[in-house]
């Protein structure tokens, strides 16, 4: 019995190594070559986030957005504005433009419930990615794609007991977002020292670094500063050094110079919420609602974080970064 086992499970990896297998390789193939591996019509999607301008966050999920395009045959259209009501104007001229798809960012819901409405009413499939993940299916998304912001900013608190910090800064760059409220309340909520947030100009900074130094140098006891993103990490490392604190810099987000912060010593950690995903798994999600009416999650988040990021993973996550993946 046990051979004759053996034989249909080798006849099943050979028929598998012979046609699907050969499929993956040939369809990995094109998308490297800059050819869809699909035959299903160009279909054209747009992304509008509420990135202001120079996030290195936001190229990362282009990145993944635009190499799941490739693949999948679609005509690719991304634009973004930090202020809500240029972003609500970005979605409706994606819809008088009759796109097939749409991917939006919530981070200003109620500036958006309206515009996303009359995409799903004009009969244009909706994914959220990023923010947004408490009003997405009231707003009449198919699903959304990122990390709790509460469940990321617990995962901080905890990592910051587990470091023994006492007294921790939380550094907002953008007010406003409810992600960002989230995730610092989040942190509060799990971590068993004190935590207080700082509100500071994202637009701007110079005024973020200089903001972070003035509680730093007036506070000594704080002994942790986080940041909800990468870039505005560097201006928290600038603002320790200037400031003369020994104060830990931990951030949300990944990119090449957090990578290598935390392989020198200067960041403690990074939660990663995989933004390269987001994007690639919109357009990816969206090809297939388009193609075969399939949709994931089961009215939940499809969860693409956190991961807390040390200097023991950062050796190995380096070479992502460079290549804009990670």
């Amino acid at each position: 019995m046990g051979a004759v086992l053996a034989a249909v499970l080798g006849a099943s990896l050979v028929g598998c190594s012979s046609t699907g297998g050969k499929r993956a390789e040939e369809r990995a193939a094109q998308a490297a070559e800059g050819r869809s591996a699909v035959n299903t019509p160009r279909w054209t999607f747009a992304m509008v986030t509420h990135s202001g301008d120079g996030d290195t966050f936001w190229d990362i999920v282009q990145s993944g957005a635009k190499q799941a395009a490739v693949k999948d045959n679609i005509n690719f259209l991304y634009s973004h504005h930090d202020e809500a009501q240029q972003q609500a104007q970005l979605v409706q001229a994606a819809i008088d433009k009759k796109v097939d798809g749409l991917i939006v960012t919530l981070a200003k819901p109620d500036a958006m419930k309206a515009v996303v409405a009359k995409a799903t009413k004009a009969g244009i499939p909706v994914i959220t990615v990023n923010s947004g993940s408490a009003e997405s299916e009231e707003f009449g998304a198919l699903t959304h794609i990122g990390q709790d912001e509460s469940i990321a900013g617990e995962a901080v608190g905890d990592e910051l007991d587990k470091r023994d910090r006492k007294k921790a800064l939380c550094v907002l760059h953008e007010q406003g977002n409810v992600g960002h409220e989230q995730r610092c309340d989040g942190a509060k909520k799990s971590f068993g020292g004190t935590m207080q947030n700082l509100y500071v100009d994202g637009t701007n900074m110079p005024d973020v670094q200089s903001s972070i130094e003035a509680k730093l140098q007036a506070d000594k006891s704080i002994d942790a500063v986080v940041t909800l993103g990468a870039p505005f990490a560097d201006a928290a490392v600038k603002a320790r050094e200037s400031a003369g604190s020994e104060a830990e810099v931990d951030t949300f987000d990944l990119n090449a110079k957090v990578a290598t912060a935390l392989k020198a010593g200067t960041l403690g950690f990074a939660v990663d919420q995989q933004p390269y995903l987001q994007g690639y798994e919109a357009v990816d999600l969206l090809w297939l609602y388009r193609y075969n009416r399939n949709v994931l999650g089961g009215g939940l988040p499809v969860l693409t974080g956190p991961q807390i990021i040390t200097a023991d993973d950062a050796p190995e996550l380096a070479e992502y970064t460079k290549r804009g993946t990670r």
